[in-house]
């Protein structure tokens, strides 16, 4: 059995869960908060970052090293294609999504979802290379229907879960939603894989967590 290490607000976290949910590989899930420094977390994740998986076999972190653990160990219903070129051009297009697109706008996360302000300087820096980023990632996503064409991919669980982080990001910090103005139709793709199970689970999953965060900061 496979534990999932995180929590449901991760999209890291989701985008391991969504592979786990759409492969139906059993998995339990143990609440870890990202940047722990004790032994057992330590041990997993050197780094404390989640997500981490528990398996018979050891621990494994990072979350594109689990995905492809997954895809070797259970190898059906497959999230990568079988032609080696086709696979390449999937994990291609996860690389765009996670470092050319969301690694960038997470500088904006500060004053975006949690209260913190990103200077002037750091928000025209993110401004300026998604502005080149995003047209790049546009060349290589097909949306037909799904990102990577018309098979549900590895590329889809990246997609699923920090697309809608990008252009929240972007609207609430530079006053556009960037991914839209370059003409990428994230809602529409969004609500497409939404009507997944495993994506339902999964926001069903985030939206009960958000909800206990709220009411934790009431109280």
């Amino acid at each position: 059995m496979i534990t999932l290490c995180g929590f449901p607000l991760s999209n890291y976290y989701n985008k391991v869960k969504l592979a786990l949910l759409e492969k139906g590989v059993p998995f339990t899930e143990e609440r870890v908060m990202t940047g722990r420094t004790d032994e057992a977390v330590l041990s997993a994740s050197p780094l404390g970052k989640i997500p981490f998986i528990r398996t018979p076999h050891g621990p494994l972190c990072e979350s594109q090293a689990i995905l492809e653990y997954l895809e070797a160990a259970h190898p059906t219903p497959a999230l990568l294609p079988a032609d080696p070129f086709a696979a390449a051009k999937v994990r291609e297009l996860m690389i765009f999504t996670n470092l050319h697109l969301e690694l960038v706008a997470r500088e904006l996360y500060a004053q975006a979802f949690f209260g913190g302000t990103v200077s002037e300087a750091t928000q025209e820096r993110v401004r300026k290379q998604l502005t080149k980023n995003i047209p790049a990632f546009k060349r290589l996503a097909k949306f037909a229907p799904y990102v990577a064409g018309d098979t549900f991919t590895m590329a889809d669980c990246a997609a699923y879960v920090n697309l809608p982080l990008v252009a929240l990001a972007t609207r609430s910090v530079l006053g556009t939603d960037l991914l839209a103005e370059h003409g990428i139709d994230w809602k529409g793709y969004g609500k497409m894989i939404a009507q997944r199970p495993s994506a339902q689970k999964v926001d069903a999953d985030r939206k009960a967590d958000l909800d206990a965060l709220a009411a934790s900061k009431k109280a």
